[in-house]
């Protein structure tokens, strides 16, 4: 990845991940290795199965490697216990899948608080953010309602509002436009990618969207349980 002058952010180190199946194992992963920089964007590509998910959740502390190390700031991620790592994945990663995975008990408001409210920020001040990142992606009138009274788009916006709100070091966003049509899917992407500009941070995007990856400063695709460049 390009080098900017302010320090590796992610590295990935010789990742394998293998999964059992039928009694015998099937390797996904077989030794990729990465570094992210603030400010790289980057859109893993690849058939279906090849593994994409299982990398970004491997990225983000979801799935430990099978074989290999996760370091973020330096430090080992596989290492931290679950308590630090659980409070460390709120503040540092945001996370946006192709279903929004809102509250639908909950407006838009209390959607995106939900980080801040896990951080045990006080309750007036999680409003606060959350306010301010709706205002960001355009949904400032809609902040009352529920998810089910959002349009597709809307709830895809809240989603990558609550991603944001902690205004994390790194994204990663698993075909985030993957349930969206043509036309929405791109506005969401490009709201993504200058919301993640703004704040300096990293981003990384796993998508079959050709359109969406070439917005991104690198495309890289995921080939025989490697990643290889575009």
């Amino acid at each position: 990845m390009n080098e900017n002058g302010r320090g590796e952010m992610l590295s990935l180190q010789d990742i394998h991940k293998s999964f059992a199946h039928h009694g015998s194992f099937i390797e996904v992963l077989r030794g990729v290795d990465l570094v992210m920089n603030p400010g790289d964007t980057l859109a893993i590509m690849g058939a279906s199965g090849v593994g994409k998910s299982t990398l970004l959740n491997i990225m983000g502390s979801l799935e430990p490697p099978t074989q290999g190390t996760v370091r973020f700031g330096g430090q080992d991620l596989y290492a931290m216990t679950e308590t630090r790592l659980t409070r460390f994945r709120n503040r540092e990663i945001g996370f946006v899948f192709q279903f929004h995975h809102l509250l639908p008990e909950f407006n838009a408001l209390e959607n995106t608080m939900m980080p801040a409210l896990i951080a045990r920020y006080p309750r007036k001040k999680a409003i606060e953010m959350a306010k301010e990142v709706l205002e960001k992606v355009g949904l400032e009138m809609r902040m009352t309602h529920r998810a089910g009274e959002l349009s597709g788009g809307e709830q895809q916006r809240v989603a990558v509002a609550r991603s944001l709100i902690m205004r994390p070091r790194l994204i990663l966003a698993d075909e985030p436009t993957g349930n969206l049509d043509w036309s929405t899917g791109e506005g969401v992407a490009d709201l993504l990618l200058k919301l993640n500009s703004e704040e300096g941070g990293a981003m990384v995007i796993a998508t079959h969207n050709h359109r969406l990856a070439e917005k991104m400063s690198e495309q890289m695709e995921i080939l025989d349980g490697r990643l290889r460049q575009r």
